[in-house]
């Protein structure tokens, strides 16, 4: 299968990193931006307590941020490439909050599926019905942006860098399939081992096939980061639901939802959260179905050039 660019053309002074490699640095990026910032954290008595929102927003800022800058800096320094390479290029604000309406859409009907067929009851009021509303709108909003650099990030990782540089010497389909393998072991880990972890690691499996289709056939990484980060921000924010199996210790925004206790987990995807239902796996189903019959909208892809094959 011929190498296609999915971004940006190559030039002959551009690097290239061996594939192996890739999913190695890939999955080591990520983790050191989590060392990085959590251990020196720890150790100065910063992060006293990782259940508290602000645990979390630094979590989000930082150690994602570094992720991000590691990924970047691998970009521009060893492969001599820019931002534009990796999905960052033309229109970018339109892409983003496209992107962003479209995210929030998708959570939207899969909560209001879940809803409808008997997995939730209101458990407690969101910010607007607080006493407090000001003080309860700030962590929101706080969190609306550490999600954006949160979301941001694994979409640089795996979409922008990973998934182009698979493509540009294996072809379009090993690079999404394998780009989103990887994206859902990354994720194998958040709960403790159980039938809602295995179903929600092939969800994520599944939100990777569908986002890397997005941003293929968009050709720019824009409009997924937006897709990305309104995804996870709804979803702990917007309804106080798991995030990926974490939850978010703050009042949401427009109510307070639990699952109902006679649920079935398979509906309400239990202790890893609204990922790991069966509603997400169809939503996400049909949605891949649809930009793979759809294509490309922009004629982004060319067939990759040869390089210097580090």
């Amino acid at each position: 299968m011929k190498g296609i660019e999915l971004y940006a053309p190559r030039k002959p002074r551009h690097r290239r990193t061996w594939t192996a490699a890739a999913v190695v640095l890939g999955v080591a990026f990520i983790l050191l931006g989590q060392i990085g910032a959590v251990y020196p954290a720890m150790m100065s008595g910063l992060l006293e307590a990782d259940d508290t929102w602000q645990a979390l927003a630094y979590i989000l800022f930082v150690a994602f941020g570094l992720g991000a800058a590691l990924t970047i800096g691998w970009v521009m320094i060893f492969e001599r490439r820019g931002l534009r390479e990796i999905g960052f290029n033309a229109r970018g604000l339109p892409r983003f909050a496209r992107g962003y309406a479209i995210g929030l859409a998708f959570l939207l009907v899969i909560v209001g599926i879940i809803w409808a067929l008997g997995g939730y009851e209101i458990e407690a009021g969101g910010a607007f019905q607080s006493a407090a509303v000001i003080p309860a709108l700030g962590p929101i909003g706080l969190l609306l942006l550490g999600f954006i650099v949160q979301g941001s990030t694994e979409e640089i990782v795996f979409r922008g860098w990973l998934m182009q540089l698979i493509a540009s010497r294996h072809g379009l389909w090993v690079a999404v399939i394998g780009n989103a393998v990887l994206f859902g072991l990354v994720h194998a880990g958040n709960i403790t081992p159980s039938v809602e972890l295995a179903m929600g690691v092939f969800n994520v499996l599944l939100f990777g096939v569908f986002i890397s289709l997005y941003a293929a056939r968009e050709g720019s990484l824009w409009g997924v980061c937006g897709w990305h980060a309104a995804w996870n921000w709804l979803l702990g924010l917007g309804f106080g639901l798991e995030v990926s199996g974490e939850a978010v210790a703050t009042t949401p925004l427009i109510t307070d939802l639990t699952t109902r206790a006679d649920a079935a987990w398979w509906l309400t995807g239990a202790a890893f959260g609204p990922e790991a239902s069966i509603v997400t796996t169809v939503v996400l189903l049909l949605g891949s179905a649809a930009l793979a019959l759809r294509g490309r909208t922009r004629d982004h892809g060319v067939e990759a050039e040869p390089a210097s094959p580090h």
